[in-house]
């Protein structure tokens, strides 16, 4: 044989074998951190729920809500500081959201949400209402989201809605608006940062 043939023959070696128990380990590692910092996240999220505790409980529908002016269907996305889209208001279930069947009456905007606390948005307390594009981890088109801006417990408040048919979104604004008791400022016609 020659030496190039030896070479070779010595260098040949059997395929490396897999080493489970470190890949368990590795597995396992992951599953672990992944865990906590979902936990972290969830900490995080009932603290400042905690610092949002001066928030009164929200208003239930009165026992006559008017009749109807507008009807929709669609999506609640959250609520915020008004003017402030990033600090998201968890407080008495605002931050969940869920399907949304939103009544505009003359006595205020009743917001019945399945599967999360409804609640009531008084004439006298509705401040306004715009279009825009982003609230709370909810970032679509120009006047993609419908946000309605009032006032509860000396807080203004916005809150994000997308309708079914986002074609309705105009005759919201205006309603709202018309409803409105206290004339909307321009301080928050823009989402600071959303551009």
């Amino acid at each position: 044989m020659t030496p190039s043939l030896f070479h070779l023959a010595a260098a040949q070696q059997s395929a490396p074998v897999t080493d489970w128990a470190a890949r368990i380990g590795w597995v396992v590692g992951l599953l672990v951190f992944v865990a906590f910092v979902y936990w972290l996240m969830r900490q995080g999220w009932k603290w400042r729920g905690t610092l949002q505790g001066d928030l009164p409980e929200l208003p239930t529908t009165p026992e006559d809500p008017g009749e109807p002016r507008l009807r929709l269907s669609g999506r609640y996305h959250g609520s915020t500081t008004a003017g402030q889209w990033l600090d998201r208001i968890v407080a008495h279930g605002l931050g969940a959201r869920s399907r949304v069947e939103l009544t505009l009456t003359e006595q205020g905007l009743d917001v019945v949400r399945p599967g999360a606390t409804d609640f009531f948005v008084p004439a006298a307390a509705l401040r306004g209402a715009r279009l825009d594009k982003g609230i709370a981890g909810k970032v679509l088109t120009e006047g993609g989201l419908l946000i309605v801006t009032w006032e509860h417990g000396g807080k203004e408040l916005d809150s994000g809605f997308r309708s079914d048919r986002s074609a309705e979104h105009a005759a919201w604004v205006e309603a709202l608006t018309t409803l409105s008791t206290t004339p909307y400022t321009t301080e928050h016609t823009e989402t600071e940062g959303a551009r």
